[in-house]
């Protein structure tokens, strides 16, 4: 059995930008690839900003934990453990 008309046409995207775009793309008979709104863009970062950032980073929980008490540390531990073995995956 022949298959129906209806069924050989592509299904068209039902938000109205994507819809817009296969109309297009129809009409130009080409496939738009690169289209900015693919991927977003990376921003660039400053080197040396990252740099200090690192350097700030690795001395902070370690000053963090001198100023605390054993007890404290433990019970900051124990928080952070049930928080990782609670959730859901």
């Amino acid at each position: 059995m022949p298959p129906r008309a209806s069924n050989t046409k592509p299904k068209r995207p039902k938000d109205s930008n994507l819809l817009a775009k296969s109309v297009v793309e129809d009409l130009i008979g080409e496939k738009w690839d690169g289209s900015p709104l693919d991927k977003p863009h990376e921003r660039e970062k400053n080197p040396h900003a990252v740099a200090m950032s690192k350097l700030g980073a690795s001395k902070g929980g370690i000053a963090r934990a001198a100023s605390m008490t054993a007890k404290q540390r433990s019970k900051i531990a124990k928080k952070a453990a049930k928080a990782r073995w609670n959730k859901v995956a």
